[in-house]
């Protein structure tokens, strides 16, 4: 039987271990980006969470840290001036919105433009829009689905549904970062797959959000969001909160025709269908409902404030 020559048996070798090679070293950099290579999240906004969240809320306070950042409190103006929120009056100065909206709309607002032009950061031009409605969609309908299931905390339930995709974040930032220096992207259905993005970047963004959400000292039940909702019944703190960001999911997602592995939020775990199976029919024609009326607010109220990004 013929043999082998070692160089034969060697280059093959290498051939076999290139991809493996070639995703310990995307996830070594993911890494790097997580612990050195990301933005930081505005102090500002960290710092009006915590204010807004005594129990003695001072309003004056909260005004004055938004002030301390100009753009910050001009996207907090363009925003609330937005169809959006339908405010009868124009809101001309940050203390005039503290007083309309409240307490929680503000953090609400706040969150939401920072991570705007967080995101602006970190995506490639052309994934701004695309993420941003995502998202914005997502705190919406799910500040709307946990009013109408009772769920207590509809302004928490926002939050997560905006935040809950930012892992996906540095896996943009290493993507065009690889196709400058590689000449290689990842596999073209990638994005909310997080078998496909574990077997391309080494690590989903799920678990990336929750060392994200971590780092920032983000409260548990959030970061539950960030790390299950693509898995909800694993969830460890709030299993309610991260069923209702998960479901919000699923429908976007089916909303995009985007094609996904069956059962894509129980990924072989057992769990198969929706969240709230018992009132699924009901809660897919609530959601049809407000999506329709909310598309067309979330496009106008985005398209100023991602356009006036650096």
């Amino acid at each position: 039987m013929p043999t082998l020559s070692k160089d034969f048996k060697s280059s093959t070798n290498r051939k076999r271990r290139a991809p493996l090679d070639a995703k310990q070293r995307r996830k070594t950099r993911l890494a790097t980006i997580l612990s050195q290579g990301l933005p930081p999240f505005p102090d500002t906004v960290l710092e009006l969470s915590s204010v807004l969240e005594k129990p003695s809320v001072d309003l004056k306070r909260a005004g004055g840290l938004i002030r301390t950042d100009p753009s910050l409190s001009a996207q907090v103006l363009r925003l609330c001036n937005s169809p959006l929120f339908g405010l009868r009056y124009r809101v001309v100065n940050v203390q005039q919105a503290s007083v309309l909206l409240g307490v929680e709309r503000l953090r609400s607002i706040a969150f939401t433009c920072s991570l705007v032009e967080y995101a602006g950061v970190g995506l490639p031009a052309d994934q701004v829009k695309v993420f941003w409605q995502h998202c914005f969609l997502t705190a919406l309908l799910s500040e709307r689905l946990a009013t109408k299931i009772h769920y207590p905390e509809q302004e928490h339930a926002y939050i997560a549904g905006l935040l809950h995709d930012i892992g996906q974040i540095p896996q943009w930032m290493l993507a065009v970062e690889e196709s400058l220096i590689y000449k290689v992207s990842p596999p073209p259905s990638w994005l909310d797959n997080p078998s496909i993005e574990r077997e391309h970047f080494g690590m989903d963004h799920c678990e990336i959000g929750s060392t994200m959400g971590i780092t920032w000292n983000f409260m548990p039940s959030l970061i539950d969001v960030l790390g299950y909702h693509h898995k909800p019944n694993d969830s460890l703190n709030d299993p309610h909160l991260v069923k209702i960001v998960s479901t919000i999911e699923q429908f976007l997602i089916a909303k995009a025709n985007v094609v996904l592995p069956a059962s894509p939020h129980a990924e072989g775990d057992g769990n198969q269908g929706s969240p709230f199976d018992a009132a699924q029919e009901s809660i897919a024609e609530f959601l049809e409902m407000e999506y329709e009326k909310l598309l067309p607010k979330v496009q106008l109220g985005l398209e100023s404030m991602i356009d006036s990004l650096p």
